[in-house]
């Protein structure tokens, strides 16, 4: 089966999702679910549509329950709109990718926080040692070398 066709009726199959879940569907258990993607199988027997809840734990198995209860409807529809002689399974899955994304920015905020807290904390600090930590010997300094200059002769041949 050819890649780029499975990725055309996923993003169709996505599509017809998404309408039927806004217009069609009226179960009182359906919360605000957004259609964040659709993979379907190279064999377009099997489709994953993956969704997300705005909403709480309790509002999310309530739209999951909804969203099963719906399933016939909405693959018979896609049936009917894609044209395809057999019409994929379909299997709702939630995308946790939302909630790893609240995670992630959760954490960096938290480390930002921290850093202003450093800087804060860093602001009049001073170095321990002094301003030019390096050793230097006195002979350096005045310029002077132990090593003699050697003139090295190369072997020509």
């Amino acid at each position: 089966m050819d890649a780029a066709r499975a990725r055309k009726i996923a993003d169709r199959i996505q599509q017809i999702v998404a309408e039927m879940l806004e217009r069609r569907i009226k179960d009182p258990r359906l919360g605000f679910v957004t259609v964040t993607d659709t993979r379907i199988t190279a064999d377009l027997s099997d489709a994953t549509v993956y969704y997300t809840v705005f909403g709480s734990d309790a509002e999310r198995a309530d739209s999951r329950a909804a969203l099963e209860s719906a399933t016939g409807l909405i693959r018979s529809e896609i049936g009917k709109q894609t044209g395809l002689r057999h019409t994929p399974t379909l299997t709702f899955t939630h995308d946790p990718l939302p909630d790893s994304a609240k995670h992630i920015d959760d954490l960096l905020a938290t480390a930002r926080a921290r850093d202003a807290e450093i800087a804060k904390k860093s602001a009049g600090a001073e170095y321990a040692g002094e301003p030019d930590p390096y050793k230097k010997n006195d002979e350096d300094a005045e310029g002077g070398d132990d090593r003699e200059d050697h003139e090295t002769e190369l072997p020509t041949s």
